[in-house]
C-alpha cells in the first residue's frame, strides 16, 4: 500500500480547519495534523519574507493525492500553495491498517 504525508502551509487556523473539514468529510485522509505558529522564511518576488503559518500534515493513500491537492488549491488563499507529498517508507502494521480502513471509500 502506497501511503504518503502531504505537507501544506496555510495563512491561518480558519483556512486550516476548512481544508481539514473537507478532507475528513470525504475520507481523503485518515488524519490531518494542524501545527500552529510555524515560522516560514521564503523568497517571494525577489524579497525574503517571514510569515507565521499553520502547517497541515495530511496522512493518506497516495491514490488520494490528486483529490487532496484540488481541495487545498480550492480553499487556500495563497497564489502558489505549498503541496508536497512525501512517501512513507515504513510504519507500524497497526497504523497502516488503521489508515487504510479510514480512507476506504
Amino acid at each position: 500500500m502506497d501511503i504518503v504525508v502531504i505537507y501544506s502551509t496555510v495563512p491561518n487556523k480558519k483556512i486550516a480547519k476548512q481544508i481539514t473539514k473537507v478532507i475528513m468529510k470525504h475520507k481523503l485522509a485518515a488524519c490531518v495534523s494542524m501545527i500552529e505558529n510555524v515560522k516560514s522564511v521564503f523568497s517571494w518576488d525577489g524579497e525574503i519574507c517571514e510569515e507565521k503559518e499553520v502547517m497541515l500534515m495530511i496522512k493518506t493513500r497516495r491514490a488520494n493525492y490528486g483529490k487532496v491537492k484540488l481541495v487545498i488549491e480550492d480553499l487556500n488563499t495563497y497564489a502558489v500553495p505549498e503541496i508536497i507529498a512525501l512517501p512513507i517508507v515504513d510504519c507500524s502494521e497497526d497504523y497502516l491498517k488503521w489508515l487504510v480502513k479510514e480512507t476506504d471509500t
